[in-house]
């Protein structure tokens, strides 16, 4: 299989689906000639032409008004944000419209609309361009909320996207555009609200999203290493919908649960998480489910700070340690 980066297997999937459905278009600030902000978009103007790759003024309200328009007639337009902070001056359309047409015309009219772009802290961008918006997008039903941590996930998650018949808003990570890994060639999906074991553990579950999947692992070997602790690694994949099967399983597996994310900690992902695990897998716990987040504070602007401020290994395994104590003297 060919070893891509993260940004091109998104570039895959998406021109996968273009030369397979002529009603799927790209809409955004500087998509086509610019070749997308992150060099997501590069190449696919000059195949696909100005009529599918569409540069728009900046106005997210505006392009993404116009791609809930489109899909209500036939169209599955992908839109890109130059970062999901910019999502807050759309969120008419991107949570009260795109989520309840469907359910207010009785299912008559379907929104095939994947919003795409990064959602994270880490790269020294300020407060305003930092935001991790995924647990306020999934407290809307009617919308589909995607994470991928790896490349692989990527292609096959905005493939799936781009198919579904509901709006669908993929939450990617700067810091994870050049990585790489093998990618299979083949057309491939991955099913909504379907986890991943990203490592099989009988002592300690740790439950991560996005780049905090990474981050989990890295902590899961110190863990391995320096305290004889086997920890599962689930790598959530989507927020909603959420595979609550594969949550529980884990934890009624090891007894003990660590929530890993980038997310504030208020109202958080893990807030929902947690919950679920104690409504459905109390008796089977041998200690409280304990949370790692970012600080609760805007993103810091400092990069030492802001460093600090995100969920990194040695927070997270201090945490685990609390949740497991070392297995070694």
């Amino acid at each position: 299989m060919p070893v891509i980066t993260y940004r091109e297997a998104l570039r895959l999937g998406m021109s996968e689906e273009m030369r397979r459905d002529p009603n799927v278009i790209i809409l955004g600030e500087e998509v086509g000639q610019f070749k997308g902000s992150y060099k997501v978009t590069q190449g696919m103007l000059e195949e696909f032409g100005p009529k599918r790759i569409i540069d728009t003024p900046i106005s997210e309200a505006g392009f993404i008004g116009l791609a809930i328009g489109a899909a209500q007639m036939g169209m599955r337009p992908i839109c890109e944000l130059m970062f999901w902070s910019f999502s807050y001056v759309a969120f008419d359309q991107i949570v009260n419209n795109a989520a309840n047409i469907r359910y207010m015309s009785g299912g008559l009219i379907n929104i095939p609309l994947v919003i795409r772009g990064p959602a994270n802290g880490g790269t020294g961008v300020g407060a305003t361009h930092s935001h991790t918006p995924e647990n306020l997008l999934a407290n809307a039903p009617g919308l589909k909320v995607v994470c991928p941590s790896c490349a692989s996930d990527a292609k096959g998650l905005i493939k799936t996207a781009i198919r579904d018949n509901d709006p669908v808003y993929i939450m990617e990570n700067t810091l994870l555009y050049g990585e790489k890994e093998e990618v299979s060639s083949d057309d491939y999906t991955i099913p909504l609200g379907k986890a991943a074991i990203r490592r099989e553990g009988k002592d300690l579950t740790i439950i991560a999203h996005g780049m905090s999947v990474k981050q989990s692992l890295l902590t899961a070997d110190i863990l391995a290493k320096d305290h004889g602790i086997e920890t599962e690694v689930v790598d959530l994949r989507s927020i909603r919908p959420l595979d609550v099967d594969t949550i529980v399983k884990s934890a009624i597996k090891t007894g003990r649960v660590v929530i890993v994310e980038e997310n504030k900690p208020f109202c958080g992902v893990g807030a929902q998480i947690s919950h679920m695990i104690n409504d459905l897998a109390f008796g089977w716990l041998d200690a409280p489910v304990k949370r790692v987040s970012a600080i609760d504070s805007p993103a810091i602007y400092s990069g030492p700070l802001e460093s600090i401020q995100l969920p990194k290994p040695d927070r997270i395994l201090k945490t685990c340690l609390q949740v497991c104590p070392s297995k070694k003297k």
